[in-house]
């Protein structure tokens, strides 16, 4: 049995869902996969003592799940005042438009096709519901609208699906790009440093208690990916699914469709900084 503090960014063990911080429940959707891990976390947060809550992310077009969202904030004394998106993927944001019609929210994303109401978010927003305050902050990478949510009280952030509370994820190429996921991480890492969060509230998988840690670990796996990729081109492997092949080889082949994706960002950033 692993030790989970020796993993990256210290995930926490037991069950998922539940309270995580003292302004942060979890609400685990059903739909576990390979791609999205236990399934998507669907975040409730609201101020202590609050009669107010903003959800993160409603997750996937299910019925049951959006209710059960409702019904745990309500139990909790809680009305749901706002909607927000991490990113635009469906695991994420499928539910957002039946949510908003049940709560009778609007739903904030930086992309405009995703909102419902007039207005967005955007870098350095700070969103402020019932006494909660929440700092956007743009990660995108993972795919080009991505964001993060600083939760400064719990010294926390809700990273989407930039930084996963196990495994690595990817760049969603063409969407995703390298190098802005790489000055993403470094985003993170400041606020990890600089700001003192230390608690990563992520779109999948478990909460992480070493926030520095984790983007280390990340920022190192993508440079180590990335030696690995410039190797294999020189030593021949030239196409993205040769390269997967040879690369990942030691990664279960269900997901080479999506680390080919990965390594066409990688090739991308590659050729633009003339390495190959």
């Amino acid at each position: 049995m692993t030790d989970a503090s020796a993993l990256p960014g210290q995930p926490r063990g037991g069950v998922l869902s539940g309270r995580a911080t003292p302004r942060a429940v979890n609400v685990l959707a059903p739909n576990a996969s390979v791609m999205t891990l236990d399934g998507t976390n669907t975040w409730i947060l609201a101020e202590p003592g609050s009669g107010l809550a903003v959800v993160v992310d409603p997750g996937p077009l299910d019925e049951g799940h959006l209710r059960h969202v409702v019904d745990t904030a309500e139990r909790a004394g809680q009305r749901v005042a706002l909607t927000l998106l991490t990113h635009g993927h469906p695991d994420h944001a499928e539910g957002a438009a039946r949510f908003a019609e049940l709560t009778g929210t609007k739903v904030r994303a930086l992309d405009p096709a995703l909102r419902l109401g007039d207005e967005g978010l955007a870098a350095g927003d700070v969103v402020t519901v019932g006494g909660l305050e929440l700092r956007v902050v743009p990660t995108p990478g993972h795919t080009a609208d991505s964001l993060s949510f600083h939760l400064p009280a719990d010294r926390a952030v809700l990273t989407g699906d930039t930084v996963l509370g196990r495994g690595t994820t990817v760049v969603a190429h063409p969407d995703g790009r390298l190098g802005d996921y790489l000055d993403s991480l470094r985003r993170l890492r400041s606020l990890a440093v600089d700001d003192g969060v230390h608690t990563v509230l992520p779109g999948h998988g478990p909460v992480l208690e070493d926030a520095q840690g984790a983007v280390e670990y990340y920022l190192a796996h993508r440079a180590h990916r990335l030696a690995q990729v410039e190797t294999a081109v020189e030593d021949g492997y030239r196409t993205p699914s040769e390269v997967v092949a040879h690369v990942y080889a030691d990664v279960d082949r269900s997901l080479w469709p999506a680390a080919e994706l990965s390594v066409r960002a990688q090739l991308e950033y590659l050729q633009e900084h003339g390495l190959i």
